[in-house]
């Protein structure tokens, strides 16, 4: 059945990929996003180009008006569109919060407003788990890991919001989980763990992954913040849209359910001790690095436990990290020239 979704923050990284492949398969969407990130004016000029039918709508999720008028006409809402670096909100957190927990309000509000009841998926983060500190953490040479839970973190853990970005992203998670108490508002909760692949503009505050071959690829300084050893499930962003394609599929099965989504044990990757020794085989060289301090809100350990979403969504991650990040490391290198400059101004290849 063909649908009309809006994705807030659609020409952003997750929401291009998605919206790539909703409109592939016929649907009709709406680009709902205000182009404040690097690289989303390329990404929704990528868009626009393999389909001149795609809608974009220039707006901010902080104006209720303007969520609503799109709003009203959605079968399903997608709701991307955040502030996502948990720097930027310790020295901003009145725009984090008014992006991330007012803009998810008014999403809210919008869909239990429109006689459609549209179905709304919410990206949340593992952020809201917080320093997972009675979690016991043991180190090796290379990587730190959870002695207890080799499965990873499951949604029964407890919430334990840390910086402003863990707060604001927080309060929006718990306000979509409860409007399917209290509203019957047929609703689904991603709390995500690093996700990587093609058009992704990663910088030092987010998308490390990205941010990292990046460096390697157009020779800038790459700072590790830690000591490197700090641990991280990793999914290629076409195994998170197909599992955000199969949350609304099974709408029945999945309103009101929180799914830890992330690469799982299998994909976990030390960002440096690990991933490094990958970037060099990858670009032939040394890559240089210097280490800082500890940044706040940072993990020293985080693995989703994917296994709720793998039963009741029937998905398991297909690309493993080996594979995801030869596929990025490609894409990058293709784009060379964008990411050469201060500010991107070439339209990203396929």
């Amino acid at each position: 059945m063909k649908r009309t979704v809006l994705v807030t923050g659609g020409a952003g990284f997750v929401g291009s990929n998605l919206v790539d492949s909703l409109l592939q398969d016929g649907h009709h969407v709406i680009v709902f996003d205000a182009l404040a990130r690097a690289g989303s004016e390329l990404n929704l000029a990528w868009l626009q180009t393999r389909h001149p039918a795609v809608e974009f709508v220039h707006g901010d999720v902080r104006d209720f008006d303007a969520v609503s008028e799109v709003g009203r006409r959605a079968d399903v809402i997608y709701h991307f569109a955040a502030q996502v670096a948990v720097t930027t909100s310790v020295t901003d957190p009145t725009t984090d919060f008014e992006v991330n927990a007012l803009g998810t309000f008014n999403v809210l509000e919008a869909a239990r407003l429109s006689n459609r009841q549209p179905t709304v998926i919410f990206t949340s983060t593992n952020k809201v788990y917080g320093g997972i500190e009675d979690v016991t953490v043991a180190e090796t040479p290379t990587r730190y890991h959870f002695q207890e839970f080799p499965h990873g973190i499951s949604e029964s853990q407890p919430l334990d919001f840390h910086s402003p970005y863990g707060c604001s992203k927080g309060a929006g998670d718990q306000y979509v989980r409860d409007y399917a108490r209290i509203y019957d508002l047929p609703t689904v909760v991603f709390r995500m763990s690093c996700i990587y692949g093609p058009r992704q503009f990663g910088n030092e505050d987010q998308g490390w992954l990205a941010h990292f071959i990046i460096a390697a690829v157009t020779g800038k300084p790459l700072t590790i913040y830690g000591d490197g050893k700090q641990v991280r499930d990793v999914l290629f962003v076409e195994d998170l849209v197909r599992a955000l394609r199969l949350a609304a599929e099974k709408i029945e099965r999945t309103a009101g359910k929180v799914y830890n989504i992330g690469g799982g044990p299998r994909n976990a990757l030390a960002v440096w001790h690990e991933f490094g020794p990958m970037l060099e085989r990858l670009s032939r060289q040394n890559v240089d690095v210097t280490f800082c301090d500890w940044r706040p809100g940072d993990q020293k350990c985080y693995v989703s436990d994917i296994r709720k979403a793998t039963r009741e969504l029937e998905w398991e991650p297909q690309i493993d990290k080996e594979t995801g990040i030869r596929r990025l490391w490609d894409w990058v290198c293709a784009n060379k020239q964008m990411f050469e400059q201060s500010k991107p101004a070439v339209m990203p290849v396929s």
